[in-house]
């Protein structure tokens, strides 16, 4: 990477000026023009390149760190996935050699990472190779907006001016910081640093029991770490089913974790080698290292949206309208940078619909039949309705459950916590949610999007022979728990079970 001017593209034009004097930019520079200028590399940024090039415009990315693919590759979920599939293993391996293991000791933070290190390598260059093959000219260096169809990216090699018919901006989050880790970054960290810890610690402290505290909650508890969470709400991941996250706190609980909920931080102090948070309520928590999760912001500040008049809300984020289009008619966003659901997958896709809004090209609604996935220490997924959001829009509804300990495959696998539920309609038997807690949950979830999102319910999976033995199974004999609830309601469906 390093020896490459600050723009590089696979397929440059020879004639161009750009070509001849690398080295000297600013002088024969032209104001180079395109039909989309994306800034921002990760999943909106990537799709979004990509479907415009497939559409025959050109398209320009710009992006500020030396490799393309955001903090999707770099920080956050690439990472953070990787090493939870390295501490998952390692869990398999430290087991004694008769329960499937291999008896090795406890991992280092190095081995940990040395797999994390790996993945990201290879996913780079392969973003970067796509990119490169569409023919997406890439930018390295800050962007920013001089008006409305000029963005001056700021390169290692001086200011460079680009105009375009439109802008997508997909700069998306940075973790949300405080006083506390500007005091005291080696105990204080957020997750855009834990990764870096220099050994895994003997306690944690995690402020904030969302997504992201949670899933790092959950790792370091496996990894033998003492772990303490602290949120102020009653629940940890308040849009999650309660049944699913009322189970992972009973398994992160019989691990050795400890919730403090209904709890807020009044301050956090250094103390000998750790850190000593306190609590508004006069409680306090001792641990080595604070993780604080207290939400994401939004990576807007020094993109100029002030100055040309695009609206954003209290955390930066860019607000838009269902097309992706911000107060700007030919600025848009996608992704992060725009809330929820803030999922990669869902990044992607708002990217790539943004763009064909934009060149007025039809297009499909993304709705609200996509997954969620949460790889915590067991994995949660979910698509759908929950239970409590069924009943504040006062539907009538019918669970059924199936726990892996009944199915054969939970069994060979070893999993005997798991917990699989689908949500019926009562009335026409629709499908109307998944949720699932336990071993390969955010794969096994695919099939019932599928289901929903083809209109299909109940009698789908009364009818439909699955492999055995495996966790899809949980499918059937939810299913079957589920009719049998309805029938002594009489409510059945026309099959006699």
């Amino acid at each position: 990477m390093q020896g490459q001017p600050y723009w590089y593209s696979a397929k440059t034009v020879e004639s161009s000026p750009v070509n001849q004097s690398p080295h000297c930019p600013e002088i024969d520079l032209p104001r180079e023009h395109y039909d989309l200028i994306v800034i921002g590399s990760g999943p909106a940024g990537q799709r979004a390149a990509v479907q415009a090039a497939k559409l025959g415009r050109s398209v320009a990315i710009v992006e500020r760190d030396a490799r393309v693919g955001g903090v999707c590759v770099f920080t956050g979920t690439v990472p953070s996935k990787t090493f939870r599939e390295a501490v998952v293993s390692s869990m398999r391996d430290m087991q004694p050699v008769g329960g499937g293991g291999t008896g090795c000791g406890q991992p280092t933070m190095d081995d940990l990472r040395a797999r994390v290190v790996d993945v990201i390598d290879v996913e780079a260059s392969v973003i970067r190779d796509q990119l490169e093959r569409n023919g997406v000219r890439i930018y390295r260096g800050s962007g920013h907006l001089v008006d409305a169809n000029t963005v001056e990216i700021d390169t290692s090699e001086g200011a460079v001016l680009c105009t375009a018919d439109f802008v997508l901006i997909a700069t998306g989050t940075t973790a949300a910081r405080t006083e506390f880790t500007k005091q005291n970054p080696e105990r204080i960290v957020t997750s855009d640093e834990i990764l870096q810890l220099p050994h895994i610690p003997g306690s944690l402290v995690v402020i904030g029991a969302g997504v992201i505290g949670i899933e790092y909650a959950s790792m370091f508890c496996a990894l033998g770490t003492r772990v303490t969470v602290i949120d102020r709400r009653n629940k940890p991941l308040e849009f999650v089913d309660c049944q699913i996250t009322g189970e992972l706190i009973h398994q992160m609980e019989s691990c050795g974790a400890d919730f403090m909920l209904e709890e807020s931080v009044d301050h956090v102090t250094a103390i000998g080698d750790g850190v000593e948070v306190v609590l508004a309520s006069g409680r306090s928590v001792r641990a080595e290292i604070a993780l604080f999760s207290i939400g994401r912001v939004a990576q807007t500040a020094s993109l100029g949206l002030d100055s040309i008049g695009i609206r954003t809300d209290d955390r930066g984020r860019i607000i838009v309208d269902e097309e992706y289009r911000s107060s700007r008619p030919n600025i848009y966003a996608a992704g992060d940078v725009i809330g929820f659901p803030s999922l990669a997958a869902t990044s992607s896709e708002q990217g790539r619909i943004a763009v064909r809004n934009m060149f007025d090209m039809p297009t499909v609604c993304m709705g609200r039949d996509f997954p969620y996935g949460i790889y915590s220490i067991p994995e949660i997924s979910m698509v759908g309705s929950t239970q409590e959001q069924l009943e504040q829009e006062g539907v009538e509804y019918e669970i059924g459950t199936a726990r892996y300990r009944e199915i054969v495959r939970g069994q060979i696998l070893g999993d005997h916590t798991g917990l699989f539920k689908m949500i019926f309609n009562a009335q026409d038997k629709s499908l109307l949610g998944v949720h699932c807690i336990g071993t390969q949950a955010t794969e096994l979830v695919h099939i019932g999007q599928a289901v929903l999102k083809l209109g299909g319910g109940l009698e789908y999976f009364l009818e439909t022979v699955f492999n055995y033995p495996t966790l899809a199974e949980c499918y059937k004999v939810a299913a079957l728990d589920a009719a049998n609830r309805l029938a002594s309601r009489g409510l059945e469906s026309s099959h006699h079970h």
